[in-house]
């Protein structure tokens, strides 16, 4: 008999309060090429984010400035509260039309964009917004307290970083609650592991963005598809395996535009690696 496909993934209590399940869903590449304006086909979006819901994955990261705005639009009108989804966006960062990034912490645009998030995403409170990254032009201590003022408010639950490192987040927390970190992380680009301990010495939440980033790197790859065939898996199966299998803080957001890729993310919670296969992981040389 097959093994009906649901995520099972062990949970994670966020700010130790709202559990999840670890594997998550990462909701930025339903909008349109490159990250900008609406997908070609929004019913196939929301489809995505339906079955995402039936394979068990209760826990979705969105963001102001995918879209922008057109991931979180998606989600507010494809989810509803009877489906007991924990949903996390941000704010802090600008998408522009030339394809840049641009880091934006002044206080009155964060508050002003907790106020779009909430309308986009049809709620009265966000589960959990995070500062999307840290702004060279705006103190960061002062973007962090925007955040705490917008959870005294009411308008959001938790309170989120992401791209810092731990002289950051130990800032941080001095003025908020911090709930979880998202840096990026994958199993060849390990180079915030001191912030993953950090967040595991704290019991903060780790969302490790780009999980399957290096998948297809040289040195990355054999290895990966050695495990995965012990395991009748695809690399990238093997790399989110891993990933949870590596803390158990991680809560990985691999995200798609395809309910086929979003169903072979979800059956990499039924892997379970072996020793040998650990070893074969951990000493892969990241880069």
């Amino acid at each position: 008999m097959a093994t009906e496909l649901t995520n099972e993934g062990d949970t994670f209590a966020i700010g130790g309060e709202e559990t999840v399940h670890r594997l998550g869903f990462g909701a930025m590449r339903l909008t349109g090429e490159d990250i900008i304006g609406p997908p070609e086909d929004e019913d196939a979006a929301s489809d995505v984010i339906r079955r995402a819901v039936e394979l068990g994955i209760d826990f979705i990261d969105t963001a102001d400035s995918y879209g922008p705005g057109v991931s979180e639009r998606l989600l507010g009108e494809a989810l509803s509260e009877d489906d007991d989804v924990f949903v996390a966006s941000k704010a802090g960062l600008l998408r522009h039309r030339d394809g840049e990034w641009t880091p934006h912490g002044d206080p009155e645009y964060l508050h002003n964009q907790a106020l779009a998030s909430l309308d986009r995403l049809r709620t009265d409170s966000i589960d959990l917004y995070q500062f999307h990254r840290p702004d060279p032009d705006t103190d960061f201590e002062e973007s962090v307290q925007a955040f705490a003022e917008m959870k005294d408010a009411g308008q959001i639950e938790h309170v989120g970083l992401s791209n810092v490192t731990v002289e950051e987040l130990e800032t941080a927390m001095d003025i908020v609650d911090i709930a979880t970190v998202q840096n990026q992380y994958n199993i060849g680009n390990r180079e915030d592991e001191a912030v993953l301990e950090a967040c595991e010495e704290k019991g903060v939440g780790f969302i490790p963005w780009g999980p399957m980033y290096t998948v297809d790197d040289e040195g990355v790859a054999g290895v990966l598809d050695d495990v995965g065939a012990r395991h009748d898996a695809t690399r990238r199966q093997i790399a989110l395996a891993w990933l949870l299998d590596h803390s158990d803080v991680m809560l990985p957001i691999p995200g798609t535009s395809s309910v086929e890729h979003l169903e072979e993310n979800v059956a990499a919670t039924q892997i379970d690696l072996f020793d040998e296969d650990r070893a074969a992981l951990d000493g892969i040389d990241p880069q």
